[in-house]
């Protein structure tokens, strides 16, 4: 899921089963580790915490990118920038590049020019390394950059927009920042006139401060071993399903159709099988005893007998915010008006005592035993986040 230049040069394609490279360990020295998304989740918040100190304003963009306003801070720009990637260095541990631009796709295009021209010497001039300020550079010197990029490098231009682009002679950003804006409006979308406006220096893209709710939310894991029974694939639809509502009561969310998955692996050559059925609720739930209700009976609905199903998922789709409100007549005694106060103390609990402290009995009671679990043989200990786990110096 995420190579090294070094693991990149060996040519292994994003994700490439392990069963296929595991050769190059012992002929090329590969290091493969199993994913601990505890422990890449802390980092990334110590590393966020550390780039705010850029600016005023701060939106985090992915786990490892954010977008810092600027905006009335004085100095060297360069010079702030450097002294905070070896702050994020020496106190974190990871290497970063910093761009910096009128807009958000010039500030991410510099962050690419910065980090290509550490890692591949002679690409782009040398100062330019680490951090870039495309605001700094000479108009003569801005062009020659952009010149030396391609224009597939650009944020928002895609695959195919790229060979349309090429195909039309633009081969350069500065190819595509030389066009007319309503030229490329009417020739492609309002979105790449949106981009190229930004590359010509014309904020289209604001920051987000706060993101939008997410307009689906899912959780899916590829199994550890191959599972058979449709007991064992009801435990991880259950806990694949609680987790993803726990996701939309974070956000103040709730969903109005639940859709589940089923597949068996493409890379074995066994009989294959994938399916998946959305189910509408009958009133939009962030509950979690509902979302793994219509989350099972979709289940039920594709399971097939005789396939070794090698993942599965669900995806909440519909989502609404949770002050809106579905009114029907009250037929049902189901106490529903307590269902909010539950799931707060669900959440709670979890949040204070770990992750399944309190579960859904259909998620079954074994933990990390369970036959569906990733094998994560080569997970990393949790080196922030377990007592147990952290590095003891001795003298």
């Amino acid at each position: 899921m995420a190579r090294s230049n070094e693991a990149k040069a060996l040519g292994i394609a994003m994700g490439a089963p392990w069963f296929k490279i595991k050769h190059l360990a012992e002929s090329s020295g590969l290091v493969a580790l199993s994913a601990n998304f505890a422990l890449y989740g802390d980092m990334s918040d110590r590393m966020m915490n550390l780039a705010a100190g850029l600016g005023a304003a701060q939106e985090v963009y992915s786990i490892d990118e954010s977008f810092i306003d600027l905006t009335g801070v004085r100095g060297d720009l360069v010079e702030r920038s450097h002294k905070i990637r070896s702050r994020i260095l020496q106190w974190v541990g990871i290497p970063c590049g910093i761009g910096i631009g009128k807009t958000k796709t010039l500030a991410k295009l510099a962050n690419h020019i910065a980090k290509t021209a550490e890692r591949k010497l002679g690409s782009y001039p040398d100062h330019l390394a680490q951090v870039c300020d495309l605001e700094s550079l000479t108009p003569a010197a801005l062009d020659a950059v952009l010149a030396a990029t391609a224009v597939n490098e650009v944020w928002g231009v895609g695959r195919q927009i790229s060979k349309q682009l090429i195909a039309a002679g633009i081969h350069t950003v500065l190819d595509l920042t030389r066009l007319d804006p309503a030229t490329v409006r009417g020739n492609w979308s309002v979105i790449l006139e949106r981009t190229v406006r930004e590359l010509q220096g014309t904020p289209c893209i604001d920051l987000e401060n706060h993101p939008a709710p997410k307009k689906e939310i899912a959780c899916t894991r590829s199994f550890g071993h191959p599972v058979t029974s449709l007991s064992h694939l009801s435990e991880a639809v259950t806990e694949f399903a609680s987790r993803a509502a726990e996701k939309v009561r974070k956000q103040h969310s709730q969903t109005g159709q639940v859709l589940v998955f089923i597949r068996t692996s493409p890379f074995r050559s066994e009989p294959q099988y994938s399916r998946s059925a959305v189910l509408p609720l009958r009133r939009p739930s962030a509950d979690s005893a509902a979302i793994v209700h219509a989350a099972l009976d979709a289940l039920k609905s594709i399971y097939r007998d005789g396939f070794k199903y090698a993942k599965a998922g669900v995806m909440l789709l519909d989502l609404q915010p949770d002050h809106q409100q579905q009114g029907e007549l009250d037929l049902e005694d189901d106490h529903s008006e307590y269902r909010p106060q539950l799931m707060t103390a669900l959440d709670g609990l979890n949040q204070r005592y770990g992750k399944g402290t309190v579960l859904m009995g259909s998620a079954g009671l074994e933990g990390d035993r369970r036959v569906w679990s990733m094998k994560q043989e080569r997970r990393t200990p949790g080196y922030t986040t377990k007592w147990a786990d952290i590095p003891v110096a001795r003298a």
